[in-house]
């Protein structure tokens, strides 16, 4: 896998990259294993949009994934490496000694023709799916479970991997993507291995209508609209809003407090690193 440049044919043309998709072995997917998916545009069942800047794009079918991984001590072979146009990783179509055939997300360095398995007492292989207190420390793994039997959550984009740091009792210490260190219950599963594609965030869209395809609408500046669209909006000439950079509603853009009080931090130990932004004084 890598990045395929283009030819300057257009302006916009001369920043575009794309895949080579030289790991991808098969074109269609496994009809039986996908779904339609009906565009919804950021709207909820009430017809209200609840995430701006949704909206049209391609049309896809959703391909079934399994985060879970409980089919136990059942080898697969991996019969093709495929695209998914719903995420950014590539997946893999396991073909199980029983007949069963499922997806699931492709690591890196899983080709076709290996076996890959889910268990109690596995090999510590890329691929190989088993709870944490069976991994090594210091093993790179994705697809984690928060809670034991709900399936992955963790660690399920592009490159992304968590790292096991340490055990103790019946937590395991992770080392989140983010850099985030928390407490995981050692029954839960993960997958051995990093997330494939890790040239993803390398790619650049390179023109506006790039981005309608994967249904992203164009977002207009607070400033530049009315008073009665946004709360920074109106003014005589260009203004600089007047307030704090907040969205429509008025929730604050910039350090307000949007954490609901409802979420626990008791199994977090060390909190994810905050980027640093630089002020017109200096480091902020």
């Amino acid at each position: 896998m890598g990045i395929k440049k283009y030819r300057p044919t257009t302006p916009s043309r001369r920043w575009i990259t794309g895949y080579d998709f030289a790991e991808i072995t098969k074109r269609e997917p496994e009809w039986r294993l996908t779904l339609p998916v009906r565009q919804k545009a950021g709207r909820n069942f009430m017809g209200r949009i609840m995430v701006r800047h949704r909206g049209s794009g391609h049309k896809r079918r959703y391909r079934m994934i399994d985060f879970r991984r409980d089919k136990l001590n059942i080898p697969a072979r991996v019969a093709a490496i495929e695209y998914d146009p719903n995420r950014s990783s590539r997946i893999a179509l396991l073909h199980y000694a029983d007949g069963e055939k499922r997806y699931i997300l492709a690591p890196l360095g899983l080709n076709v023709n290996d076996t890959v398995v889910a268990g109690q007492k596995v090999e510590s292989k890329v691929g190989n799916c088993m709870p944490l207190r069976e991994i090594p420390l210091g093993t790179l793994i994705h697809n984690v479970e928060l809670h034991a039997g709900t399936g992955g959550s963790f660690a399920r984009s592009a490159g992304a991997a968590a790292e096991i740091m340490a055990r103790e009792g019946k937590y395991a210490h992770l080392k989140l993507p983010s850099g985030e260190v928390r407490l995981v219950d050692v029954n839960c599963m993960a997958t051995v291995g990093q997330i494939g594609n890790p040239e993803h965030e390398a790619v650049s869209l390179g023109k506006a209508g790039r981005s309608r395809w994967l249904g992203r609408r164009p977002k207009v500046r607070g400033v530049a609209q009315n008073p009665v669209d946004h709360p920074m909006g109106g003014g005589e000439g260009k203004s600089s809003g007047g307030r704090h950079p907040c969205s429509p509603t008025g929730v604050l853009a910039k350090g307000g407090k949007t954490r609901s009080k409802r979420k626990s931090t008791r199994h977090v130990i060390k909190p994810r690193v905050k980027k640093r932004r630089r002020g017109g004084g200096g480091q902020v």
